[in-house]
Formats: C-alpha cells, sequence, structure tokens
C-alpha cells in the first residue's frame, strides 16, 4: 500500500481478476524510463481495489496486472473509479506479449466532460480521423502539404481554444511539433528556439520531454557539424568531460548551460549503445555528471541513468529472490551463495524450453562431477503452480530433470528485472553472486562442455578469441 501522504485515488472493480496483483507506476523520467511502483494491492475476493499515489502535476501513469497495462494521466487531488472488464489472462501461454502487446482492459466510470484524459482522447481522434481523411498529403512517400497541417492546426484552436499554460495546452502545442518535425514543415532550429531555448525545462511534463529528446536525437553523439565524432570519441577516450561539455557549446541551438548538459546527457546515453565509444568510460561520464552537475534534476538522472545501463551485462549484481520449489517450499537464491548458478527461465509446455531441458538434463550429471560448486535452477513461468507439478512429479520425462526447480509465483517484476521478454531464458550467476555473461549461452550452445567453472584464467589473447557472448 501506499506510504505517506496522497492525493490521487484509483479505486475499481474487477470481472475476473481476484486475487490478483495490481499496481500502479510511472516513470522516474523520459530519459531513462525507469519504472517506479507507486502503489500496488492485491485484487479483493469481489474484484475490488484501491490504489493511492501522491501528485503535484498531471502526470502519465499505468495500472498493471501481470504483463498487461493501460496507461492515463492523473491530475493531482481527483478520485477516479475504474472497471476491468473480463480479461482472458491465458494470453500470454500462447503468445509473446512482450512483442505483440495486449493491452488491459480498464473503463473510467463518471468522469466530469473536462477531465484531462477525455480532452486528450477527443484531441487525438479529431487529428487522426482529420489524418485519415487528407492522408495522401501527409504520406511521406509522396510530398506531405503543408497547407494541410495549417488546416489541422486551425481545426484543433476552433474545437478546442487554448488556455494558456494548462497541461493539455502544452499537450497539443508539443504533439503538433512533433508532428511538424516529422513531416518537415518546419526545421528542427525553429522547434528548438521556439519551444527549448529561453524556456524552462519542463522535467515533469513527459510531453515535453519526450519532444526534447526527439529534437536532440543523434545531433550529438553521432558527430556535429563543427565537432567531428573522433572528437567526441577521444574526449571520452580521456574521459575528459569539461572538454566534451565545452564543445558542446560551438553550437548555437547548445549556448543554454542547463539544455546543453540534458542534451549532453541524451547523448551518452546513445553513446553507450554506439560501439565507436568505450561503453564504461561512457558510463563514469555520466556518473561524474552525477557528481558535479549544478542542477539537482541532472544528478539525479545522471544517476539513475548510470544505474539503468548494463543492468543485464556482465560483473553486475544478480536480482536475488525467493521462490517455492515442487513441495512449496521456500528457496532463497542467496542459499547457493558460493556456488555457480545456471539459471534458467522456462514453460514447462514450450517445445524450445523442453529441447534445452533436455540437453541440460543429458549434461547434468558430467557437469556436476566435474565441480560440485555448479548447480542447476531452473525458473517455471507457467501461470499455473500445477503445470511445474506435473512436469516434474507425474510426467514420464520428469525423472530425467533432477536439479532444482522453483515457481515463479506470478512474481512478473523478477522477470522483467532478468530481462525475461522470451522462453528459455539462460543467466549464468558466478560464485560471488555476479553476473557471468552480458548473454548467458543456451546449454545447445556446447558451454556444459567447457563452461567457466573450470576455465583457468585465460590471457586476454585467449579471452579476444572467445565468442563475444562468452568473454
Amino acid at each position: 500500500m501506499a506510504q505517506g501522504v496522497t492525493n490521487v485515488t484509483i479505486a475499481g472493480s474487477s470481472a475476473n481478476a481476484a486475487g490478483k496483483m495490481i499496481g500502479v507506476y510511472g516513470y522516474d523520467d523520459m530519459l531513462t524510463m525507469e519504472e517506479r511502483l507507486l502503489d500496488e494491492t492485491r485484487i479483493d475476493g469481489g474484484g475490488r481495489f484501491e490504489l493511492k499515489l501522491y501528485a503535484n502535476y498531471p502526470r502519465l501513469v499505468f495500472v498493471q496486472v501481470e504483463n498487461y497495462s493501460q496507461s492515463f494521466y492523473v491530475e493531482p487531488g481527483r478520485r477516479y473509479e475504474v472497471w476491468m472488464p473480463e480479461f482472458d489472462w491465458d494470453i500470454s501461454e500462447v503468445r509473446n506479449v512482450f512483442l505483440s502487446p495486449q493491452a488491459l482492459d480498464v473503463e473510467f466510470l463518471n468522469l466530469p466532460n473536462d477531465e484531462l484524459n477525455l480532452k486528450i482522447g477527443a484531441y487525438e481522434a479529431l487529428v487522426d480521423s482529420f489524418i485519415s481523411e487528407k492522408r495522401v498529403f501527409f504520406d511521406p512517400k509522396f510530398q506531405p502539404q503543408r497547407r494541410y497541417f495549417d488546416t489541422l492546426v486551425a481545426l484543433v484552436e476552433r474545437r478546442m481554444p487554448s488556455s494558456e499554460g494548462t497541461f493539455f495546452d502544452y499537450y497539443k502545442r508539443y504533439t503538433l511539433a512533433e508532428m511538424q518535425l516529422a513531416m518537415h514543415f518546419v526545421s528542427r532550429k525553429k522547434l528548438i528556439n521556439r519551444y527549448i531555448n529561453d524556456q524552462p525545462v519542463r522535467y515533469h511534463d513527459e510531453t515535453y520531454m519526450r519532444l526534447f529528446l526527439t529534437l536532440f536525437e543523434g545531433s550529438i553523439s553521432h558527430g556535429m557539424a563543427k565537432v567531428p565524432l573522433a572528437r567526441l570519441v577521444a574526449w571520452v577516450e580521456k574521459e575528459d568531460l569539461s572538454t566534451y561539455m565545452d564543445s558542446l557549446g560551438l553550437d548555437p541551438l547548445l549556448r543554454n548551460e542547463r539544455v546543453r548538459e540534458l542534451a549532453a546527457l541524451q547523448a551518452l546515453k546513445e553513446s553507450w549503445y554506439n560501439p565507436e565509444y568505450d561503453g564504461m568510460k561512457v558510463k563514469r561520464m555520466i556518473d561524474r555528471i552525477g557528481r558535479e552537475s549544478r542542477f539537482d534534476e541532472h544528478r539525479a538522472l545522471a544517476h539513475r541513468l548510470a544505474a539503468s545501463l548494463g543492468r543485464h551485462e556482465k560483473g553486475n549484481e544478480a536480482v536475488r529472490f525467493t521462490l517455492p520449489d515442487v513441495d512449496r517450499n521456500m528457496v532463497d537464491l542467496n542459499s547457493f551463495r558460493g556456488k555457480w548458478v545456471y539459471l534458467s527461465f522456462v514453460r514447462c509446455g514450450d517445445p524450445n524450453s523442453i529441447g534445452e531441458l533436455e540437453t541440460l538434463a543429458y549434461f547434468k550429471d558430467s557437469v556436476y562431477a566435474k565441480n560440485s560448486d555448479v548447480v542447476f535452477v531452473s525458473v517455471a513461468c507457467d501461470r499455473e503452480f500445477q503445470k511445474m507439478y506435473h512436469l516434474l512429479r507425474t510426467s514420464k520425462r520428469g525423472s530425467k530433470y533432477r536439479w532444482t526447480w522453483l515457481h515463479f509465483d506470478g512474481n512478473y517484476r523478477l522477470l522483467e528485472h532478468y530481462g525475461v521478454v522470451s522462453y528459455p531464458t539462460f543467466v549464468l550467476i558466478n560464485p560471488e553472486g555476479k553476473l557471468q555473461y552480458d548473454i548467458t549461452p543456451a546449454p545447445a550452445s556446447g558451454i556444459l562442455l567447457h563452461g567457466p567453472w573450470e576455465k583457468k584464467p585465460m590471457s586476454r589473447e585467449e579471452e579476444s578469441k572467445l565468442p563475444f557472448y562468452m568473454r
């Protein structure tokens, strides 16, 4: 439940979600897109729930049950009544909802006509309808025509007059600006001068931040007109943050110190994924901004950004958990401290999972014989506990899978922490409790023949000859 002061309530009922956990989340910021749990509760036997949070400005949140969510805006001081109609919770059992998401059905009840979500919905419906009707004049395959966009802007203003300084007014102007940029109706320079420079930076406004990040996307990290990529890479290599920041100021659009530093954080995030740069030095540059920036917002952004980069990479601490085994005894991952843990996230009815489990079963005895400090741990991610129980206790093949089995117990956030978006997924944890690889090879790759648990220390030259995922 929410702790401390709250001023927003989301109360509702559901048709068939009794007993499930429901949470409300929000983004810490639009740069990292880190999700923060604002409140959660278990839906009671009658299908009812209540979530509470605090907001000092309109903000985007999303309500999530299992792997399904729905986003909307909340305003300070409001109570939202919602209804969740009957939902097929087994969709994720037959398709990958990460690749093909399914929105959670959430219906609002008793909203006043001037409610923010209704206004945004009406605005987006108007824009979509106009563009659909005039699509040939907006189609990028041809030459989009500016006069039709101007007609759209006039139509929006006539139907939904601006009220200066309101969240909805900002929402309209920033989303229309994004459309202008995408259709090349106005230059990036003009939009930056109009909406970014000499304007307060609206860190809390998701729509503003989305426009900011769109305007500066790739404009620095790939090289600038007066600062080529090679120089940026060299300054990162030297971890020369001062020269790096000063060089960005050569761009007239980055003369404002606050804007320049925020754009630099975005550029460094992009550089992390660019092989031209040394990722660890990029991260140390971000850490320095977190320590040295004059702006409180940027110090907080930098800390979150540095923490988010490489979360699943080699050397990071593995997320701890406690889950039930097939006899419903709770097993703590910490109980395997000091051992190599070859962790597999599987589904008991999934053919790909079964294929890799067969390989695990084939090599298990020989791996255990070579090193007693290796353990296999499989986490069954089927919703029903009985599927794991049936596989291990009543099926013919269950006797082959003689290692530690746990059930994920509806802990979908755990799967997110480990980056599980398909099955099977494998993670190797070393005796210090840290991730051994960025991407752990599957059993079929041959890792079980010569795993790192039996390797002698390698020279850098020997290590460089390994496949990238095994370094």
